[in-house]
């Protein structure tokens, strides 16, 4: 036998065994990085069985793979059991209220869905984030109404990525935040964790969180997926009760409520929206397809994934009873344009509600397709496929660092409004003995959505460490009166317990309670300067308080540094800025009240001023400001136009002015706003400085409105300029016209 032919079959084995192995190793598409995202999504999705499809769609809980405890969502270790039962079928879409004590636990998990699952398909770890992660040992800044007080984008966006960083070093790689709802009803118990009642404060101060948690790229090791909620005209319920029905009509919802979420995913990118679960004109939210597909999708061009709000799918079936069953439910909530369930349903309900479904022909095998493309997507743009695990050394560096206590701290400085100070109450000088009243002063609350085992710097143990020596400071938990009598001046803390603020802790009544009354009149009675300070959640009826107190302190909930913050204004370390992003009504008749309501809101009442008590945009300083030189545009307005204004501090200390600029449409062919805001920015001025302010105004969006074929057009006539320190103390006035 020639030599060829032995060595012919050889070569052939040869050839054949490394094409094999070859096609053997070579990478599915899916997992090729250098490929578009769009390709991998297909090739992945084209790999993938039914039930594969449906887990992606499924949301777990942390206790599913840890023996963590629900009271605090920590996780110290994992267990192999619960991993591999959570992992049976394959892996799922997300793992929500898991906070692992450390990053390698974040990294197990994702290991287990990588290399023991049929695909590989990471994990999303979701979680919480409204004003710090949620984590215990994280930064914690204050409320978003506390941080919408500020209005500092540039602060808020800074926060933002503060959020993003400790978050990520975490594993976590999507934040359920920022609340974008424009809250016009302080007797709902979630108003602290919005940013305020205007519709242009809200849309600002939201993007700047939304850039600021996304970092322009959320592959980054540094940034997160932002999900901005809840979608949409969530906090104005009927009666002011979550998850009440909401009544309201298309040209309100596109011109107050809707442009929020439009700036966050048009100029934001948001990634993630969450549907609330509230209906609508009779229609569940999370079955509107109207606002899911039509208006986010079509109009906004939303290109993450939309999360259902907790349980608001089930609600439809068993609350709304709009859907027959969880077949049903499911079915309607997809076709709407719904990606994933929030805890709605169990694991093995939730698969065989959506099998059934794609079996009785309720959802089609297309529009599945479309909804699990939609959160491999945002995986793919996450670079969780890429690049699944976390650096371990990252969590402390970056957690509770220097830099993030800093913004901690300026945040809560910054949104602390001066309400009231007649006779220079504030700050307080010349004074060596100083008593601090009520039980608040010593609460170390941070604030809804903070995790329970950390707290807040209390303002008594703030005022005492930053006074020093300078001041005797004697705290009493009620009134004293040879305490009182001691005293050069007092400071009362006054406000909200936790078990009446925050989420279901909606309200009736928004005064005082009677015992917090009985104090500010025993304490006012005195004679002594007194000082109140406000530690809350939501806009109070405080008019007894205005009415016998001098000076007013809002402080919020400011977070851990808030207790700091408060004191460095009482004491004069810091010159507050802060205004006010509420009104502050009188009583609770006269809700909802809003600065910018329509010509025939009059709130005219036989036994009440038609008045707030504090306006929008109202917030006091040690120092005074002159406004002068308003400038307009003199020519053609097109796309966007220009107003110029000059301010000057007159007072004898440096101080910072937000400066806010509103405008009317004179005259329209459908009814808008008195006033409402289109523009505002901070000048910071040392004593006797003069600085001039540009605004550069969007035409559209300052000037639009919805007219009767529902068009967003700019109608021609005169626009009324007004600049001003608040909504109600308008300095300047000027007008224009639009041909």
């Amino acid at each position: 036998m020639s030599t060829m032919k032995v060595l012919k079959p050889l070569l052939l084995t040869l050839f054949y065994s490394t094409f094999a192995s070859a096609a053997f190793c070579q990478q599915p598409p899916y997992k090729n990085a250098s490929l578009p995202v769009d390709t991998r999504v297909k090739d992945l999705l084209a790999r993938m069985t039914t039930l594969e499809k449906i887990r992606q769609l499924d949301m777990y809980r942390g206790w599913s793979v840890s023996p963590m405890t629900e009271q605090t969502h920590e996780a110290l270790t994992l267990d192999e059991k619960l991993i591999n039962a959570a992992f049976a079928k394959g892996s799922f879409g997300s793992l929500h209220d898991f906070y692992p004590a450390y990053t390698s636990l974040s990294n197990e998990v994702q290991r287990h869905a990588i290399t023991k699952t049929r695909l590989g398909i990471p994990v999303l770890f979701i979680e919480e984030g409204l004003h710090g992660y949620s984590r215990k040992g994280s930064t914690s800044f204050p409320v978003p109404l506390q941080l919408a007080a500020t209005w500092d984008t540039a602060l808020v966006y800074q926060v933002g990525r503060a959020i993003a960083r400790e978050s990520r070093a975490n594993g976590t790689a999507m934040i359920l935040a920022p609340l974008l709802d424009v809250s016009r009803d302080p007797r709902w118990g979630r108003q602290e964790e919005t940013f305020g009642e205007d519709t242009y404060l809200v849309s600002e101060i939201g993007l700047a969180m939304v850039k600021g948690l996304q970092g322009g790229d959320v592959s980054r090791h540094d940034a997160v997926v932002s999900e901005p909620k809840h979608y949409v005209v969530h906090p104005i319920p009927e009666a002011g009760s979550n998850q009440g029905p909401v009544n309201i009509g298309v040209r309100e919802i596109r011109s107050s409520h809707l442009p929020t979420f439009e700036k966050a995913v048009k100029q934001g990118g948001a990634l993630g929206i969450m549907a609330a679960y509230h209906e609508i004109d009779g229609l569940p939210m999370v079955f509107n397809r109207w606002l899911l597909t039509d208006v986010l999708r079509k109009e906004y061009g939303f290109k993450g994934f939309v999360l259902s709000d907790l349980g608001a799918v089930r609600m439809g079936l068993e609350n709304h009873r709009t859907a027959a069953s969880r077949a049903d439910a499911m079915a309607q909530t997809i076709n709407a344009g719904l990606n994933m369930q929030f805890y709605d349903f169990g694991h093995d309900e939730f698969e065989q509600a959506l099998d059934s479904a794609l079996k009785m022909k309720l959802l089609g095998a297309a529009k599945l397709d479309t909804a699990v493309a939609e959160v491999l997507r945002v995986k793919f743009l996450l670079g969780l496929f890429d690049h699944p695990y976390i650096d371990t050394t990252l969590l402390a560096k970056v957690t509770r660092s220097a830099a993030h206590q800093q913004l901690a701290l300026n945040a809560a400085e910054r949104g602390v409004v001066l309400l009231k100070n007649e006779n220079n109450i504030l700050p307080l000088k010349n004074i060596r003995n100083l008593v601090v009243v009520g039980a608040l002063a010593k609460s170390n609350y941070l604030g809804g959505y903070s995790n329970t085992a950390d707290t807040a710097i209390s303002l008594l143990s703030g005022l005492t460490n930053r006074a020093g020596n300078r001041l005797q400071i004697r705290y009493i938990a009620g009134f004293d009166q040879s305490a009182i009598n001691a005293a050069d001046a007092v400071v009362v803390v006054l406000g909200e317990d936790l078990q009446v603020v925050g989420e279901g802790k909606d309200r009736a009544a928004l005064q005082l309670d009677t015992a917090q009354l009985t104090l500010v009149r025993q304490l006012s009675a005195t004679g002594k300067p007194l000082a109140a300070v406000l530690l809350n959640g939501r806009a109070l009826c405080i008019d007894p308080v205005a009415a016998q107190v001098p000076a007013i302190v809002e402080g919020w909930f400011g977070g851990e540094k808030g207790g700091q913050a408060i004191a460095d204004v009482l004491l004069g370390i810091t010159n507050p800025s802060g205004k006010l992003p509420v009104s502050f009504p009188r009583s609770e008749g006269q809700l909802p009240y809003y600065y910018s309501h329509k010509p025939t809101s009059y709130h005219r009442y036989v036994d009440e001023k038609s008045t707030p008590l504090f306006p929008f945009g109202h917030g006091l300083s040690y120092t005074t400001f002159k406004y002068d030189q308003l400038e307009l545009a003199t020519t053609q307005v097109k796309d966007s136009f220009t107003i110029r204004v000059t301010v000057t501090n007159t007072g004898t200390v440096a101080g910072e002015e937000v400066v806010q600029i509103y405008l009317r449409d004179v005259v329209s062919t459908v009814t808008t706003p008195e006033k409402a805001l289109k523009a505002f920015g901070r000048v910071a001025l040392q004593p006797g400085e003069s600085k001039q302010l540009t605004f550069h105004l969007s035409a559209l969006e300052a000037l639009g409105l919805w007219n009767r074929e529902m068009k967003h057009v700019i109608e021609p006539g005169e626009f009324l300029v007004m600049a001003g320190s608040s909504s109600e103390d308008i300095r300047l006035k000027g007008q224009f016209h639009v041909n």
